[in-house]
């Protein structure tokens, strides 16, 4: 679909141009209330907010982990030489750093491709958005004009109905002739309701791309301007080269590829062992304790701080990462094939545009030299 919104784009912006009128809505207060207004555009960037949030969770496996707990409580009851309540509490913590993981290289690029994800993603809503919103004013302005054309052809043929009618009352034709006039002008009845049709339509589709909430029986904004032709000259090779070096869509492809890799080697992180730098500690402030693994009936001091690293290392892995690491590089595949496919179809599309460039302009020369005639 992407491709499809690409080719109407550069062929509509190609052979239209707007002369904007003093009230309105103009193609350009249209598009900049698309970028200001449009819901998907609005969703957009609340997903690119999303992916800043993924990123820094993403490298939380790289920064240290500290936690502090305060225990206390209330104690109460009668002992020998003791009050009865008394309130009790101490004090515990520990800190974790990593020192060697594997998974967190590829966390980090994976976290800022995410980012760039979102960015493509904003910069594809943009695009298709305001490719909709132009559509959508060409079309109104079209079908306005189209309809009124017809009208005109309608009038013109309707005096020649009245015309012949007068004839065939005088006998001067006979009836044939009237009823083909009258056939003739009725023939663009449905063809100038459906010109209207269209442009009502295509007004309500410049409002849903402006993010309008329109009352009920409310009439959407007329579109202002006139269409005028204006031919293109299309050098395939370098609108080709162009179109892969900044076609949004491209370069999302070409982002999926990379996060699928990043992703697939996380997961083979788990072949490698991980360390992590460890200090724990405790702080009672009381003497005279016991501890389960002192070999001292009591502790003249009872607080402690103990420090020390943690290895670990999955020898066996009983298929569980080398399963998870075959999926992940049959999607990365799948996604670098869709991504040269769509590389391919680059040329072909605007091929097929340059060739429809050359239609639209053969056909309106042929129109001209008909007018001039």
């Amino acid at each position: 679909m992407k491709s499809i919104r690409f080719a109407f784009a550069l062929g509509g912006a190609s052979l239209l141009s707007i002369l904007s009128g003093a009230q309105g809505v103009t193609l350009e207060k249209l598009l900049q209330t698309t970028l200001e207004k449009n819901p998907a555009i609005a969703q957009a960037k609340a997903s690119l907010e999303e992916a800043a949030g993924q990123r820094l969770i993403l490298r939380s496996i790289i920064w240290p982990d500290a936690k502090v707990g305060v225990p206390g409580g209330v104690q109460g009851g009668h002992r020998a030489g003791e009050s009865a309540t008394k309130v009790f509490g101490f004090a515990r913590g520990s800190f974790i750093q990593p020192l060697f993981n594997a998974a967190v290289p590829p966390s980090r690029r994976r976290g800022d491709v995410d980012l760039l994800i979102a960015e493509q993603q904003l910069n594809i809503a943009v695009v298709e958005q305001l490719h909709a919103a132009r559509v959508a004013f060409y079309t109104a302005l079209y079908n306005r004009e189209l309809q009124s054309i017809r009208e005109d052809q309608r009038q013109r043929l309707e005096q020649t109905v009245a015309s012949q009618k007068d004839r065939y009352e005088a006998g001067l034709t006979d009836r044939s002739a009237l009823t083909s006039a009258t056939v003739q002008a009725r023939e663009l009845d449905p063809q100038i309701e459906g010109a209207h049709r269209a442009c009502v339509g295509a007004r309500l589709k410049m409002a849903e791309a402006m993010g309008d909430d329109l009352a009920p029986g409310a009439s959407p904004a007329e579109a202002e301007g006139e269409l005028q032709f204006a031919p293109m000259i299309v050098d395939l090779n370098a609108e080709t080269a162009a179109a892969l070096k900044r076609r949004a869509d491209l370069k999302l492809a070409r982002l999926l590829v990379r996060a699928a890799d990043e992703d697939e080697r996380i997961i083979e992180a788990g072949y490698y062992p991980a360390i992590a730098a460890t200090v724990s500690g405790e702080y009672i402030p009381v003497s005279g304790i016991h501890r389960e693994d002192s070999t001292r009936r009591t502790e003249d001091i009872s607080s402690e701080i103990r420090a020390g690293a943690v290895y670990t290392w999955r020898v066996v892995d009983n298929g569980k990462v080398a399963g998870a690491a075959l999926k992940q590089r049959a999607a990365r595949e799948v996604n670098e094939l869709t991504c040269r496919k769509l590389e391919a179809n680059v040329g072909r599309e605007l091929l097929r545009i340059h060739n429809d460039l050359k239609t639209i302009e053969d056909r309106q020369k042929s129109l001209a030299a008909a007018s001039e005639a």
